[in-house]
């Protein structure tokens, strides 16, 4: 890599960091991140960044309201050591789901958390697979958005499927469903669900032919993992073979592990956007792919002026 460009990150992913770091073939610049007894965040950048092209990497996972703050902390004092462009890498963007109103009186969270990046003082965004496509707009500044679907492809190509057929576990992901079915030449189904609260849903049908053969459920994210779960077993009640889940962002809180654990699940299929090592110790079934290639690629084309866009064609 040429000079003039710098990688930091806080505390929330610092494996995907140094993974990052070897593809770049540069070191992820030194920063001491302490917590004073009350609980404030005390941050310090201990290297000369005046002028130079610095990416900030910090997924806003749990325990996301820190890791925030880690983020905007960063950046606020990278422009005040005069950085010459700051782009926050943000590899899973947390309040993403928050993106409108759904009844009176209740914020605009995911809107307000890219007003605060901005304010803090960013000119760029790197972000993988955010939620709704239209929080992109909600910054006033670029943003590269990236598709984990190389990596996941890549994986889902070289594996041993039967008639696959690609599952959208509902009506908000068939775009996603369908834009990977056609590059893997097969055939698309949807679950018809109803959602009763925040968290719960329930299985209605499936839309699609499924019987006799392999199906996976294709998120963006897997939560509570309800939703995948009972999928799942509607996709077997319709004589589905075989039934495997991938997505890009494995928050997996709450009982979601044991759920996954319990069900007719196979495999599920997700990327390192979140540090999952803790549960790839309670979930056999989890495997891991590594976006780390994709966005050291991507950092190293925004430094370089170069497209992005040409990745994903």
């Amino acid at each position: 890599m040429p000079e003039g460009i710098k990688l930091l990150t806080g505390n929330a992913h610092r494996e995907l960091a140094q993974e990052v770091a070897r593809y770049l073939n540069i070191p992820v610049s030194d920063v001491t991140i302490t917590t004073f007894s009350d609980g404030e965040i005390m941050l310090h950048i201990n290297e000369n960044v005046r002028g130079t092209d610095v990416f900030v990497l910090q997924p806003t996972c749990t325990p996301v309201n820190d890791n925030l703050m880690e983020l905007l902390l960063m950046i606020d004092a990278l422009k005040r050591a005069s950085a010459g462009r700051i782009t926050a890498v943000i590899p899973y963007y947390g309040y993403a789901r928050q993106d409108r109103k759904v009844q009176p009186r209740v914020p605009i969270s995911s809107k307000l958390v890219a007003d605060l990046i901005t304010a803090a003082g960013a000119n760029r965004v790197l972000a993988v697979d955010l939620h709704a496509g239209q929080i992109q707009g909600f910054f006033n500044i670029p943003v590269d958005h990236l598709y984990a679907s190389p990596v996941l492809l890549d994986y889902i190509r070289r594996r041993d499927f039967k008639d696959l057929v690609i599952v959208s576990p509902d009506a908000g992901g068939v775009e996603r469903a369908r834009a990977f079915a056609k590059r893997l030449q097969c055939s698309l189904a949807i679950i018809d669900k109803r959602r009763e609260t925040a968290n719960v849903s329930q299985v209605m049908n499936v839309i699609g032919e499924v019987k006799g053969r392999d199906t996976l459920i294709l998120d963006d994210m897997i939560d509570t993992a309800g939703t995948t779960t009972q999928a799942a077993s509607a996709l077997k009640e319709n004589g589905a073979r075989r039934v495997f889940a991938a997505c890009t962002h494995a928050v997996l809180s709450g009982t979601a592990v044991d759920r996954i654990n319990s069900s007719v699940i196979e495999e599920l299929i997700v990327t390192n956007t979140i540090p999952l090592d803790s549960k790839k110790e309670k979930c056999k079934k989890l495997t891991v792919l590594s976006i780390a290639p994709l966005l050291g690629e991507a950092i190293k084309r925004i430094h370089e002026e170069s497209s992005i866009s040409s990745l994903f064609v």
